[in-house]
């Protein structure tokens, strides 16, 4: 009997041993700005920003999350990828995002406007030279499932692990002529990890001794999503400066269907 409850005793402090994420009980804080995109903007810049448009970067997959026996209709996925991309060239600093996905409440805005009789007449909007599309195109889930475990004498513990995928593709296109001028896809891998150790044995005829510890830990979808996007974007302003669209350091302007 003694021996069992010495082998709980450390098997539960064993598991106090393992990494565990501290509980966050802090307030709320603004995202940093991501390695990637600070490299970016650390290799030089167009003397003026890019003014481009997104309309929307939606999700096309059409996934809901998976839930063992529940009806789930939550998607996969985030629905809000257009925010995202238009924060994402943001932070370039090679484009200067306009308005697009709530243009409709822009109108709205500007035709109360000039209503007002005393108001000044506000000027034309700006357009865009450059319009950004694509989507979240892809998510698998379960792409590679796997884990180790050992148990003896009613004492256990097990790693178990998953990764899915999120792909998501993005398009330049030329305003003025509607021609392609560049398409990037980039995928990202999501991960997900669980750590158990549990104690499964009867004493005597009728006690039974259990104890089970452990935790899991989930990449968030949306940064995944994030992430994906950050790759695709600089991969294209890689790409446009290899093909001479768009260079560093010197006004953006049209020259043979393209950003130079």
């Amino acid at each position: 009997m003694k021996y069992l409850i010495l082998a709980a005793t450390m098997l539960l402090s064993s598991c106090s041993l393992l990494p565990k994420p501290q509980l966050n009980i802090s307030g709320a804080a603004i995202d940093s700005v991501s390695p990637l995109m600070q490299n970016l903007q650390q290799q030089g810049k167009p003397r003026t920003a890019i003014p481009v448009s997104v309309y929307a970067f939606r999700d096309q997959t059409g996934q809901y999350k998976p839930q063992a026996n529940v009806s789930s209709f939550s998607t996969a996925v985030t629905q809000g990828a257009t925010s995202m991309l238009t924060q994402i060239l943001l932070d370039s600093g090679w484009f200067a995002p306009l308005e697009r996905e709530g243009l409709q409440n822009l109108l709205t805005e500007r035709k109360i406007h000039g209503s007002n009789k005393k108001a000044a007449e506000l000027p034309p909007l700006k357009e865009a030279r450059l319009l950004f599309e694509g989507g979240i195109i892809g998510y698998e889930t379960n792409l590679t499932t796997g884990g180790i475990g050992a148990e003896y004498f009613g004492i256990g513990a097990s790693e178990l692990y998953r990764e899915d995928q999120v792909t998501v593709y993005l398009r330049v296109i030329d305003v003025y002529t509607g021609q392609v001028l560049l398409s990037v896809s980039s995928s990202k891998k999501v991960f997900s990890q669980e750590l158990r150790a549990g104690l499964f044995r009867y004493v005597s005829l009728n006690r039974l001794l259990e104890a089970e510890g452990g935790y899991s830990t989930n990449e968030p979808v949306q940064y995944c999503v994030k992430q994906a996007i950050e790759a695709a974007l600089v991969e294209l302003v890689e790409q446009g400066q290899q093909r001479g669209f768009w260079r560093a350091d010197d006004q953006a302007s049209l020259n043979n269907g393209g950003v130079s």
